[in-house]
């Protein structure tokens, strides 16, 4: 495995590393954690605004996909002109977005703010793990970018239960104003410990491939929810299909015959990258099957208020942001490979105990078997992050970083429109009609669609740990 040695050898740096790491982490989870947030308060914002669900949902959906569109460019770009200059814009942005999406004026001025605030998060997302990387040396490196998987996956996972806090005491323009104090005390922090970009190589930016890439995304997931309303066989749909697909192929070999290609296909004949890679993206599916399902089960199944069912859910990040930076620290000191495995193999039992909870279940089997995922989050996450940032050469820290949170944001998405998709399309063949919400005098319905899902979440689980397991046999022999 190619190792990155190289980082900012200064004493001041040196110094200051930690306090760098608090200023990124700070903003990683404020970046991701917005990605999870507004889900719970979808409702209250459809009443305020007077539109119906399924149109308030593109709050969410247009976040992710901006971020997904743009994560590959603004990795290059940074590994170009410098990952903390972009890492600066991008905290800038995300403020200004913030501020516009707290104002209650109309859904276009609110999607226009989150559309801002998404490319300030894809700036700070791409180049987060790559900064990390150049300003750690090798020996606190695991350490260092578990706590900042901790930070993506405290905040990805943590929005449900901080969203549902704040709308129970504050109108729901606070759960994108509570960023911005945030945001502004990362800059001031920023300003006076994040060091000038030493590692940079200018190059011209791919804009074909940009184009190529950022169409083939918008296509396809603009297929996967406008399907979810209309059906997937409608011709608006088939024709995004095949757009995306063209895009993508366009994009293959656009990035073939470039000389400074958005991404270089040579970095997935790192085995070690390419499936540290994989699994990230199938556990953060996972995850947003969890997301999407258990509010529906707290709240509507159980009958818990908002607030009750939000602290449930912190159960999972406050299990991760404790154990992320042990098994980092651990991962320095024997390898990676192990423990992705553990972190797996915990994450995959807790699947199945989801996959046998009933109405009936008591909840603190169902908060126990939370506290396990967030356990299996943390074992895995801190040692796969090192693994993927630790397995390309120092020219390419950026496009990598850009990628993980591709990855991870490909996961939120997919596992939302999955869920979403797997859950109503077997509430509907139990049902013996057509179901998209949950049926109130019905709550078998649900359980019979929720069991599914886990199932399915299982399936994907297992998958990537066999994966896991064959890579960590190999590194032993």
């Amino acid at each position: 495995m190619a190792q990155v040695q190289s980082y900012v050898d200064d004493s001041d740096v040196q110094k200051h590393r930690w306090l760098i790491l608090t200023a990124i982490g700070m903003f990683t989870f404020m970046a991701t954690l917005d990605g999870s947030i507004v889900n719970i308060a979808l409702p209250v914002m459809s009443k305020d605004l007077a539109i119906p669900l399924n149109q308030v949902e593109w709050v969410v959906s247009i976040y992710l996909i901006v971020i997904c569109a743009l994560l590959l460019l603004f990795g290059k770009i940074g590994d170009s002109f410098g990952k903390i200059k972009v890492f600066r814009w991008g905290t800038l942005l995300f403020v200004i977005g913030s501020i516009l999406c707290g104002f209650n004026h109309s859904l276009w001025f609110l999607l226009f703010g989150r559309t801002v605030q998404a490319i300030g998060a894809s700036m700070t997302m791409s180049t987060n793990n790559g900064i990390i990387t150049e300003v750690f040396p090798i020996s606190d490196r695991g350490k260092a970018l578990g706590l900042i998987g901790s930070f993506v996956s405290l905040g990805s996972i943590a929005g449900p239960g901080i969203g549902g806090i704040i709308l129970a005491h504050l109108p729901w323009g606070y759960i994108f104003w509570i960023n911005i104090p945030i945001g502004v005390l990362t800059m001031i922090l920023g300003h006076y410990v994040l060091p000038e970009d030493r590692f940079f190589d200018r190059k011209k930016t791919d804009v074909k491939g940009f184009l190529t890439f950022a169409i083939g995304i918008i296509s396809f997931f603009l297929a996967v929810f406008i399907g979810q309303e209309i059906g997937f066989g409608q011709v608006l749909i088939l024709g995004l299909w095949l757009v995306s697909l063209i895009s993508f192929i366009l994009f293959y070999r656009t990035e073939r015959q470039a000389k400074d290609p958005l991404v270089s296909f040579h970095i997935f004949k790192n085995r070690n990258f390419t499936i540290s890679l994989i699994t990230a993206l199938l556990i953060f599916i996972v995850n947003f099957f969890f997301n999407v399902v258990s509010p529906f089960y707290l709240q509507n199944a159980r009958g818990l208020a908002p607030n009750y069912a939000g602290y449930i859910f912190m159960i999972f990040p406050i299990v991760q942001v404790v154990v992320a930076p042990l098994s980092g620290a651990i991962s320095d000191k024997i390898g990676p490979y192990l423990l992705t495995v553990i972190g797996l193999v915990v994450i995959l039992i807790a699947q199945i105990g989801y996959a046998f909870i009933q109405l009936q279940s008591p909840l603190w089997l169902f908060m126990i078997l939370i506290g396990a995922v967030g356990l299996g989050n943390g074992i895995f996450q801190a040692p796969n992050n090192a693994l993927i940032m630790s397995s390309v050469e120092k020219q390419d820290l950026g496009i990598a970083g850009g990628l993980n949170a591709l990855a991870r944001n490909m996961g939120m998405i997919i596992g939302i429109a999955l869920a979403t998709t797997v859950l109503f399309g077997a509430m509907s063949q139990k049902a013996g009609r057509h179901v998209t919400t949950y049926v109130a005098k019905s709550p078998e319905l649900f359980i019979y669609g929720m069991h599914v899902v886990f199932i399915l979440a299982t399936v994907i689980c297992a998958v990537a740990t066999v994966v896991t397991i064959n890579r960590w046999r190999k590194s032993r022999a």
